[in-house]
């Protein structure tokens, strides 16, 4: 799959995406392509820094209201989450609002992220975010992967996290299809065994499309 410069997160040398469905093994996966030297630019936690930063408290707090601190004033991430997932205009609203306001930011973290790991020396990048394809950031990828496993072991997975079947739902709904990511892929992983077997696959992604380069 031909994918067009997209940002200047296209100044290096290679940059492969990360995408799955809901807790599908995205993580395990980046941690497997860290250990064979790649640099893991992890999207959810540039957006939990982001979510501290003052101007974005304000703004969050000016929508929703104070409610939005929580006791020990960080960002309630749990609160911001029950506003913005769902299927109705409200949620789509706030949903969209939201990602207006970060993503821009979670960005510029990853791209002064990258270039400061650049500079030393470093030749391979990981981009670990759940909304890569919905939010077009494939354009500045070399390949982009797939994590797929299926839908009982991903609820299974998101249960021990302690979401309800509900969370688990509503934040699949506001994902792309499982089936469009996949088609939108250029390596499918499988992530239905045992994480050895998935660390085999992750290896044998390496030596084809990274080793070489």
């Amino acid at each position: 799959m031909n994918r067009g410069v997209h940002g200047s997160l296209r100044r290096f040398p290679m940059l492969i995406g990360l995408t799955g469905g809901v807790a599908s093994g995205k993580s395990l996966a980046a941690k497997y392509l860290a250990e064979l030297g790649a640099v893991v630019l992890d999207a959810d936690r540039a957006g939990h820094q982001v979510l501290r930063e003052p101007e974005v408290i304000d703004a969050l707090v000016e929508r929703w209201g104070p409610n939005v601190i929580g006791p020990t004033g960080d960002m309630d991430r749990g609160l911001v989450a029950d506003r913005v997932f769902g299927d109705s205009p409200q949620a789509v609203g706030d949903r969209r609002f939201l990602e207006d306001l970060l993503h821009p930011r979670i960005r510029a973290r990853l791209e002064a992220e990258r270039t400061h790991q650049a500079a030393h020396d470093s030749q391979v990048f990981v981009l670990d975010a759940p909304l890569l394809l919905e939010s077009h950031w494939d354009a500045a990828c070399d390949m982009v992967i797939f994590v797929d496993a299926p839908v009982e072991q991903r609820y299974s997975r998101a249960a021990g996290r302690g979401w309800t079947p509900l969370q688990f739902a509503q934040r699949e709904a506001a994902q792309w299809p499982v089936e469009r990511k996949r088609q939108h892929a250029d390596w499918v992983l499988a992530n239905a065994g045992t994480p050895e077997e998935l660390q085999s696959q992750v290896h044998q992604f390496w030596q084809e499309h990274v080793a070489p380069r």
